[in-house]
Order: structure tokens, then C-alpha cells, then sequence
């Protein structure tokens, strides 16, 4: 049987595109294949990298979904309009209210405290302390009330020699306030004024004045001792300052030149001789 030239040509190129569509088949099949397995070892990596955990027990993404949820707006946190209805303890919220006060039965002041300072703001800062700090002892404290100011003013030589000519002035202003203690027992009051000099703010001075009561025919008593029991004690110690005995009479003096001691101290070894006149 004889075949052309031409159908031989034609037969060739079929079987070549044959091969070739075979070889792209099978290519794509392996690609296809070579791909899966390349998914398939990401994905076992992918759970490998999961299962694996660090030294403290946590696996990455569970760490990422943590950040992931610690960004995101979730219900479990509080919404910012309840946050500002939150109530603050009331030692907190009482720092930022006016310090409380006691109320005086009779009215009957029991200490005057007077703080001094030259600036504003220590001044006020310690009266609020004090009032703080007689309202927990249970004291009625009125104040603090605003007294005169303390206008000092000095003027002096700038300089000397050549320039003693030219002066300057200083002035210093001092700031007060007053606290007043009504119905407060004296005991009560030494303890507050101790406490506030145990705590005494730098810059501010204090000036106290205490009034105590006590029965009527106090000095009276014998336990206190009468009028005379405390002009003795004064007489004792007046006794001691100054001259008050006199050298008595001529006698006297003439004993005093004639004892030993006397002539020892001026070195004379027989009495001096008085002749009358």
C-alpha cells in the first residue's frame, strides 16, 4: 500500500499534536497535582504551627486573635456613658468637696488659730487641712476667714561708696486666715494643735490662742492653795535676785574684820588695831 508524501506530512503533525496535547495533559495533571501537595503541606505546616505552643502555653494565633479582640469594640466593655455613673469612694470624693464642718451646741469658742504665710496657696491648702482635721476629732471649726493683710515695707542703701546714694525699696506682704474651735474641750484642742504641728506645711506659721474654763472659786481651793500659799511661793523666789540682806550693825562689821578667813585673805597676821577717837 502505498501513502503519499503528503498524507505521511499531514499524519505526522496529528501524532505531534497528539504528543503535544498529551504531554500539556499531563503537565497540567502534575502542575495540578504538584499544587495540591503544595496546598496540602502549607495546610499540615500551617496545623503543625498551631499545635506548636511557646514556653508560657499559648499558641501564636490564639495570641492574635487576643490582640485582635483587645482592638475590636466587643460588648464586655463598659460603655464610656456608664464609666462616668461609677461612683468613687467617698474618702476619694471628699479631696475634691468643701471639707465637712460640726455644728457648736452653745457657742462658746475655745481656740482662735491664726495661720500666716506669704503666698496664697499653702495658706489655703493647710486652713482646708486643719478644718479636715478638727471636723474627724469632733470639733466645731468655723472659718477660714480672710484677715487684714500685713503690708511691710523697707528702704535701704542700693550699695556703698558711690552708689550709697541710690536706694531700693523691699516690700513683704503677709497673708492670713483665722480658724476658730467652739465648744471644744481642752484636751481635744491640745491633741488638734499637736497634730497639726506634727504636720505643719512649709511656709505657713501658726499663732494659737486658747481660752480653758473652770469653776467659779477656782484659786480657792485648797488643792490649788490659797492667796497666801502663792505670795510664799513668790516671796521664795524674789528672795533669790538680787541684794536683800543688809550687813547689820557695827559689831558686826567688826567681827567680820577680825575673823580668820578675812585676815588670811589680805595676808595680815594680827587684827588691826581700832582706836577711838
Amino acid at each position: 500500500m502505498r501513502v503519499s508524501l503528503a498524507s505521511r506530512f499531514l499524519g505526522a503533525t496529528a501524532a505531534d499534536h497528539g504528543c503535544k496535547a498529551l504531554m500539556r495533559s499531563a503537565t497540567h495533571s502534575t502542575l495540578g497535582q504538584s499544587s495540591m501537595s503544595l496546598l496540602v503541606g502549607q495546610e499540615t505546616r500551617w496545623t503543625k504551627y498551631d499545635t506548636i505552643t511557646d514556653h508560657i502555653g499559648r499558641s501564636p494565633k490564639r495570641e492574635q486573635d487576643i490582640a485582635r479582640r483587645s482592638y475590636s469594640t466587643s460588648p464586655d466593655r463598659p460603655d464610656p456613658s456608664t464609666e462616668r455613673q461609677i461612683r468613687l469612694p467617698r474618702s476619694l470624693q471628699s479631696i475634691h468637696l468643701k471639707p465637712l464642718k460640726r455644728e457648736a451646741k452653745f457657742g462658746i469658742p475655745s481656740c482662735d488659730l491664726q495661720l500666716r504665710s506669704f503666698s496664697i496657696q499653702p495658706l489655703e491648702f493647710f486652713s482646708d487641712f486643719a478644718l479636715r482635721a478638727a471636723y474627724y476629732l469632733g470639733l466645731p471649726a468655723y472659718g477660714p476667714v480672710p484677715l487684714p493683710r500685713l503690708t511691710e515695707r523697707w528702704t535701704v542703701p542700693k550699695s556703698h561708696f558711690i552708689f550709697k546714694k541710690a536706694q531700693e525699696n523691699f516690700e513683704r506682704v503677709t497673708l492670713r486666715r483665722l480658724i476658730q474651735i467652739k465648744d471644744g474641750h481642752p484636751e481635744t484642742v491640745q491633741l488638734w494643735l499637736a497634730y497639726l504641728r506634727k504636720h505643719q506645711f512649709y511656709g505657713v506659721g501658726m499663732k494659737a490662742n486658747v481660752w480653758e474654763f473652770g469653776p467659779t472659786g477656782v484659786g480657792l481651793n485648797d488643792e490649788n492653795g490659797t492667796r497666801e500659799k502663792q505670795l510664799e511661793e513668790v516671796d521664795s523666789l524674789w528672795s533669790h535676785l538680787g541684794q536683800t540682806k543688809t550687813l547689820g550693825t557695827s559689831a558686826k562689821v567688826e567681827e567680820l574684820l577680825n575673823s580668820r578667813l578675812f585676815q588670811e585673805a589680805n595676808g595680815l597676821r594680827q587684827p588691826p588695831s581700832i582706836s577711838g577717837s
